[in-house]
């Protein structure tokens, strides 16, 4: 693997353009786009406030900053430099922001939920939604970017409108068996809309685009429910992570349980590879520049460098008890990830928060589980592969495949680069690192070696 040097980022904001050509990062009040080849820079934009949030234009001509706390949102192009826009929302404020589909609409969530403004490029005319819920996923558009469904609360009661893109006309609405809807999203395919409850109430409700109810599945009663919900690439499975520490798996053709996945403290599996990082230290140098006092005061001569190492069943997983008494607590999946050939499911138990567990979805069975020094942070699937790579805050970036697992020490030139999150280049040919305000690219030669 090779390395960029480091640039400079603010609150995570980077993000390749969906073309795969060009960088885009945000330094506070600047934008920087670079080419993603030679990462020279190409477009330097100064924007009115620190920039919050930012996101490419689905045809990468655009990218638009918002600004919440002024209530702004700045748009810039990469073809036309001298051409710009701004959106003031006011009094009213902005709480979220985001592109439509057809990236010449964007679409403002205003303070408090009043509302949502859709706003167009290129008639600049503005067309207004009521009554959007305030949830964890309340909008979300179809794969083809034809539809746009919106969660709605009014008269306390849940609803769902589905809106045609083009002219953003209401195609249906319609009131949902939920208590407190948490969250929708559309399958792959744009067929289905899966819609799930509270955590209060174990329900996940499936629709067809007219608004037909196929389907309703509920595991259990009287107590904590869904905590995350993920859809395989090809549309077949729709996964479920609850509080009880599960994933259960619903087909697409009966919608019923077919399959779970339980995460237990022991692994006794034969046919479960269990990869354990373990840390080494080692000289830097030479030895002949090593002492005692060096040694003993914790010198830079010494540095950690890790591995894994295949440990055989039983092993023992790392189990934290989360506090009854606090809100939130620490326990049940709360990430699911397919690979992009929907044949690997990785998912993370979060009272077992060092350790990622992959499920081969062929078989229905446990393949792999790497247990890590520390919490992992951010995992992703290689768009293009069966390549798992993650993250857990330290120097060193993981990478997981069927042959085995590596982990890769992240030059340290720049001085405490720690790896908070990554994401794939759209081609799979590098990994974005993100470090506290800090970042660099990742380039991959090969696929990983067993260790």
């Amino acid at each position: 693997m090779n390395f960029s040097e480091v640039f400079k980022q603010s609150n995570q904001l980077c993000k390749v353009s969906p073309d795969g050509k060009y960088l885009a990062t945000c330094v506070q009040y600047r934008l920087v786009v670079r080419d993603v080849s030679t990462l020279q820079i190409l477009q330097l934009y100064t924007c009115l406030d620190q920039i919050t949030h930012m996101e490419w234009s689905s045809d990468s001509q655009f990218i638009m900053c918002a600004m919440y706390k002024r209530g702004l949102v700045q748009v810039w192009s990469l073809e036309q430099p001298d051409w710009h826009c701004k959106i003031d929302e006011g009094s009213i404020g902005l709480l979220a922001s985001r592109w439509s589909p057809d990236g010449r609409h964007i679409l403002n969530t205003t303070e408090f939920h009043l509302r949502i403004t859709v706003w167009s490029l290129c008639t600049k005319a503005v067309s207004y939604i009521k009554y959007p819920k305030a949830c964890y996923k309340g909008i979300d558009f179809s794969r083809d970017g034809c539809y746009m469904a919106l969660a709605e609360r009014r008269d306390c009661k849940d609803y769902i409108c589905v809106f045609v893109c083009d002219d953003w006309h209401l195609l249906r609405h319609f009131e949902t068996e939920t208590q407190d809807l948490a969250g929708l999203e559309w399958s792959p395919n744009g067929c289905i809309l899966a819609v799930w409850d509270s955590c209060l109430e174990y329900k996940v409700l499936l629709y067809s685009l007219d608004g037909r109810l196929l389907s309703t599945f509920s595991a259990y009663e009287w107590s904590l429910g869904v905590k995350a919900v993920a859809w395989s690439p090809s549309s077949q499975f729709l996964a479920i992570g609850s509080y009880d520490e599960k994933v259960r798996i619903l087909n697409h053709i009966t919608w019923k349980k077919i399959a779970m996945f339980e995460h237990p403290a022991t692994i006794n599996n034969n046919k479960v590879v269990v990869y354990k990082e373990v840390e080494k230290r080692v000289p830097a140098v030479g030895h002949e520049d090593l002492s005692l006092h060096n040694i003993t005061m914790g010198s830079s001569l010494l540095s950690t460098q890790s591995k894994y190492e295949i440990h055989p069943p039983p092993v023992q997983m790392p189990v934290v008890r989360p506090d009854p008494d606090r809100a939130n607590p620490k326990i049940g999946v709360s990430t699911l990830a397919f690979s992009s050939d929907s044949r690997y499911l990785a998912t993370k138990n979060d009272n077992m928060s060092s350790a990622v567990w992959v499920w081969d979805m062929q078989k229905m069975s446990l393949v792999a589980v790497l247990e890590q020094m520390s919490a992992v942070r951010c995992f992703q699937w290689d768009p293009r592969r069966s390549r798992l790579a993650l993250c857990t805050g330290n120097a060193k970036v993981y990478l997981w495949t069927p042959a085995g697992c590596v982990s890769v020490q992240v030059p340290d030139e720049a001085g405490g680069f720690q790896v908070q999150s990554l994401t794939w280049h759209c081609d799979g040919d590098f990994l974005i690192l993100l470090g506290k305000d800090q970042l660099r690219l990742c380039y991959m030669d090969t696929g990983p070696e067993e260790k």
